[in-house]
């Protein structure tokens, strides 16, 4: 039997400037591909017909046909990844496991436990750096400290960022590095236990002017302003080096988007407790209402404020919210009604094509006031003064909200004023204590 390597897909479904792969496919014979649909993540999903996981399969049926081409196939394999890399181990003669970091606590305990495995079998585990443009540690203070602060990590950031080069990594077509097979048996999403979702994925497309103009169309949710590219980041179908350099070609305003993304992993890698814990432990006391009925009505789109009722109900019907509206609707949830923001992440995990835990986390607990930001229990969004700014002519919101302006929207479920005094005083109690 042949010696093999094995190159693991996780976040990183594509064949160009993939570096873990390129690594692998240069320095290999035998590169054998593979996907591992992680019961461990499956089981927690509780629609089984989750767009993401269809949009994972779509992909894998682009790299199943374009290995087809060289010659060689993807491994698809749905378990738990120790109990399939044991059976491959008894499968294959594996010389080394090759892959890109992810950075999550779930991933890098994963992480921990096979390369333990492999090693007891004298497999090395390589592992890369391709999600991101710098990792936690290479963005530090002078002190070797992390930062716990947007700007100033930002300024580092783009410091080094502008020192850098950055070359697209292309495979070799003149080498035949992949492992020569027949076409692996692809699984049906049914065959996973899912189904097709009605849900429409943003096709990947980086639209250079709309990021030209990111910055004065960002903010109005009517209009095409956003680059929708957020779930390609997440399952890495496009490469985080190509739209860093290209935003940094042309506008400085979507690339600190980037640099938000990076900071908020940061901080979830130094600060893994962040998952379940306020940033800042003091902001652990709040007395949280949690009212379930308001909470239904948050989440369906029924608490009386437009904007806030047109973001939930584009979540709902596409996966997706406009970037200003989250904003909004989740300081409505956490400051309006004195709503957990934990409650606000899951239903956002559950929902957006985009999740991810880093930047849901970091979102959330922003717009709570319990994270990284400087001075933020007293910022309590005006949903009304909000659609007055960037929803003037109401286009949004009577796009997801149909029966606006008619007796059958519901009454504000909440008045402003009486819940901005309320959050201010329950937050101001808490932080006293």
């Amino acid at each position: 039997m042949a010696k093999t390597a094995v190159f693991w897909f996780r976040r990183d479904l594509r064949l160009e400037d993939n570096v873990g792969l390129f690594h692998a496919y240069e320095n290999e014979c035998n590169v054998l591909p593979l996907f591992i649909f992680d019961e461990e993540i499956l089981q927690k999903l509780e629609e089984k017909d989750d767009p993401r996981v269809g949009f994972i399969h779509d992909q894998l049926v682009r790299l199943h046909a374009a290995l087809k081409d060289s010659g060689s196939s993807i491994l698809v394999k749905k378990g738990k990844p120790l109990d399939v890399f044991c059976q491959l181990i008894k499968e294959y003669d594996i010389r080394a496991v090759y892959t890109n970091r992810d950075y999550e606590p779930y991933a890098r305990e994963r992480d921990k436990k096979v390369k333990q495995l492999l090693k007891s079998n004298n497999i090395c585990f390589l592992d890369f750096k391709d999600q991101v443009i710098y990792e936690a540690d290479e963005i530090l203070k002078n002190s070797g400290d992390h930062y716990q602060v947007f700007t100033p990590y930002s300024a580092a950031w783009l410091k080094k960022f502008k020192a850098s080069k950055f070359e697209s990594l292309s495979l070799d077509k003149r080498k035949k590095g992949f492992y020569p097979t027949a076409p692996f048996p692809l699984p049906s999403l049914e065959e996973l236990g899912f189904k097709k979702s009605h849900i429409r994925i943003p096709p990947l497309e980086i639209n250079r002017s709309l990021i030209k103009n990111y910055d004065t169309t960002r903010d109005f949710p009517a209009e095409n302003g956003t680059s929708r590219l957020g779930i390609h980041l997440r399952f890495g179908t496009l490469s985080i080096r190509r739209l860093a350099v290209t935003a940094s070609e042309l506008n400085p305003v979507f690339l600190n988007e980037l640099i938000w993304r990076e900071f908020y992993m940061m901080i979830l890698y130094h600060n893994p407790d962040v998952v379940n814990k306020a940033f800042k432990p003091q902001y652990d006391r709040i007395r949280w209402r949690n009212d379930e009925k308001e909470f239904k009505s948050w989440c369906r789109g029924e608490t009386g404020y437009p904007l806030v009722d047109a973001g939930m109900r584009q979540l709902n019907q596409t996966g997706y919210m406009h970037n200003r509206v989250r904003m909004v609707t989740a300081s409505f949830l956490t400051k309006h009604l004195l709503i957990d923001w934990r409650w606000g992440e899951t239903y956002f995990a559950r929902k957006l094509l985009d999740y991810e835990l880093a930047s849901n986390n970091g979102g959330w607990q922003w717009a709570a006031g319990t994270g990284t930001d400087a001075q933020p229990y007293f910022r309590i969004f005006n949903p009304t003064a909000q659609m007055e700014k960037f929803d003037k002519d109401r286009r949004y919101v009577k796009k997801w909200v149909s029966e606006y302006g008619t007796p059958s929207y519901p009454a504000p479920i909440v008045d402003h004023r009486a819940a901005r005094e309320r959050a201010l005083r329950v937050y101001r109690q808490a932080l006293e204590e």
